[in-house]
């Protein structure tokens, strides 16, 4: 049974993953509605995902004195008002502001909304209220992106972003009925906020991040070509096995909350990205097969978003200082991965090859990821030297 104090926190994830992953499906319309160049409404995308690794650092800093419930409803109402802007902008130059402006609180909101639900979780089931959070950002790629998409198409993209507005009022007064208050740590200073990221072992956790989960969007990036010009669906099915990417996620995060609640975050990292590894050359070796390649969108979507759980924990586990400013640092990371693997990925594409051949460098990424995990945990049991 789902807490009703968590409940909000799933539902900002949903609008949050809503607003992220609709726009690739509503890009020709608002192309259209801006007359602007598809290339030029790409640049949106990329605004958004730079308001993320700007945001989610910079507002947590600022506001981690505060308790975290009023954090995370400032958090929505910027969200809100800024999506609303969207739906409005007049001209292409607005809309890249709201754009930015809208993803700044982006992974702040799901790096406090981890510490708060790992305070309201019952003893043991962490990494499962984590998930929880995460399970909205899921459920939006399997009901709200094709949902949204639907009435982009058919009505207006302008709606859409209302549609992710009203979403983001609905999580406000969620998040002031439901979630608790949550007394905040003694303030302290920015700088010795700062202090977290002398940890090598921060550091390395964010490595992993950006360059373990790159491997997923490596093969995210270039799913649609892979799918139609070497497995051979049909352009009208890709929906569908998109949905079936979603539907993995939402099963991949419950799993990996309880992975990561019966071992520890690192070993389960450790296990989850090897798996990954060896889902991304199954992609690359049966590309051709669309049975396969059903199979293996849902196990690689499963995986994928496993790792978000295991990841949040082994950052506030190495930022205890300013656990919500190290929580936070995670959509960063993934947003870094976004960048890394799409651009990774595509540079066999630009040398002629095949659109399989992004698998393989999915894959280089993913074990990249697995030696970083290991060296970590190797690190991790060396001891300690001796004193003088």
């Amino acid at each position: 049974m789902i807490k009703k104090s968590l409940v909000p926190l799933a539902l900002g994830g949903f609008g949050i993953g809503m607003t992220e992953f609709v726009i690739m499906g509503i890009l020709p319309d608002i192309a259209n509605g801006l007359q602007i160049s598809i290339p030029q409404a790409g640049y949106l995308i990329t605004a958004y995902a730079l308001g993320v690794v700007v945001g989610a650092p910079t507002l947590v800093s600022l506001l981690a004195h505060r308790p975290p419930r009023s954090v995370l409803v400032w958090f929505m109402l910027m969200f809100t008002v800024f999506n609303a802007m969207s739906a409005f902008a007049p001209n292409f130059e607005v809309m890249m502001l709201s754009r930015f402006m809208a993803g700044l609180p982006h992974g702040a909101f799901f790096g406090v909304g981890a510490v708060v639900a790992s305070r309201l979780a019952d003893e043991g089931k962490v990494a499962a209220a984590m998930a929880t959070m995460f399970t909205g950002l899921t459920l939006a790629n399997v009901i709200g992106v094709p949902a949204g998409t639907w009435l982009g198409h058919n009505l207006s993209w302008r709606a859409v972003f209302l549609v992710v507005a009203a979403i983001g009022v609905i999580t406000v007064l969620r998040l002031r009925q439901w979630v608790p208050h949550i007394a905040p740590k003694p303030r302290t200073r920015l700088m010795q906020d700062l202090r977290i990221f002398r940890s090598r072992a921060l550091w390395l956790a964010l490595a992993i991040t950006s360059i373990g989960t790159g491997g997923f969007f490596a093969f995210f990036s270039y799913i649609a070509p892979l799918l139609t010009e070497v497995t051979r669906f049909q352009p009208s099915t890709i929906p569908m096995v998109m949905t079936v990417v979603g539907v993995g996620m939402t099963v991949g995060v419950l799993l990996g909350g309880q992975l990561a609640d019966r071992v520890a975050p690192l070993p389960a990292i450790v296990m989850l990205l090897a798996s990954m590894t060896a889902l991304l050359l199954c992609n690359g070796l049966f590309a051709t097969s669309q049975t396969a390649m059903l199979v293996l969108a849902f196990a690689t979507g499963a995986n994928a978003l496993a790792l978000g759980p295991p990841i949040q924990m082994l950052l506030i586990e190495h930022s205890r200082e300013a656990e919500m400013l190290g929580s936070s640092l995670g959509q960063s990371g993934f947003n870094v991965g976004n960048a890394l693997g799409a651009f990774l990925g595509g540079i066999p594409l630009t040398l002629g090859y095949s659109y399989a051949s992004p698998q393989w460098v999915a894959a280089g990424l993913a074990l990249s990821g697995v030696l970083l995990a290991l060296l970590m945990l190797v690190q991790g049991r060396a001891p300690a030297p001796a004193a003088a």
